[in-house]
C-alpha cells in the first residue's frame, strides 16, 4: 500500500469518527425567587424540550437586592423543577449557592 492511500484511509476514519460524536450543549434557564406558577411552567416546558434534544440544562435562580433573603423560596422552586422533570431528567449537580445565584444542573436520563 502506498503512503497516499494510507493517509486517505486515515482521514476517512477520522471523518467517520467525528460524524458519530455527540456534542452536548449546556443550556441555561434563569428564574427569580418570585417567579409566578405559570411562568415557571413555561420555563419547565423549555427545560423538557432541551432535555429531549439530549442537552444538559443549568437552572439558575438569580437574586437581586433584598431577594437574597428568599433562599428557601429558591430551593422550593428548584425542587419543583426537579419533581416536574424527574421522568426524563436527573440531577447531575445539586443546588448550590454561588454569590448572588443558586444553580443546579439537569442531564438527560
Amino acid at each position: 500500500m502506498d503512503y497516499g492511500k494510507y493517509k486517505y484511509e486515515q482521514t476517512k476514519k477520522q471523518h467517520e469518527a467525528k460524524k458519530k460524536q455527540v456534542v452536548v450543549q449546556v443550556k441555561e434557564i434563569k428564574i427569580r425567587p418570585k417567579t409566578s406558577d405559570h411562568d415557571l411552567h413555561v420555563k419547565i416546558d423549555h427545560i423538557k424540550r432541551f432535555i429531549a434534544r439530549k442537552d444538559k440544562v443549568r437552572v439558575t435562580v438569580m437574586f437581586r437586592g433584598r431577594e437574597i433573603a428568599l433562599t428557601d423560596a429558591a430551593k422550593e422552586l428548584l425542587e419543583k423543577v426537579t419533581q416536574e422533570t424527574s421522568e426524563i431528567a436527573m440531577v447531575e449537580q445539586a443546588a448550590k449557592f454561588e454569590g448572588r445565584t443558586m444553580m443546579m444542573i439537569l442531564s438527560p436520563k
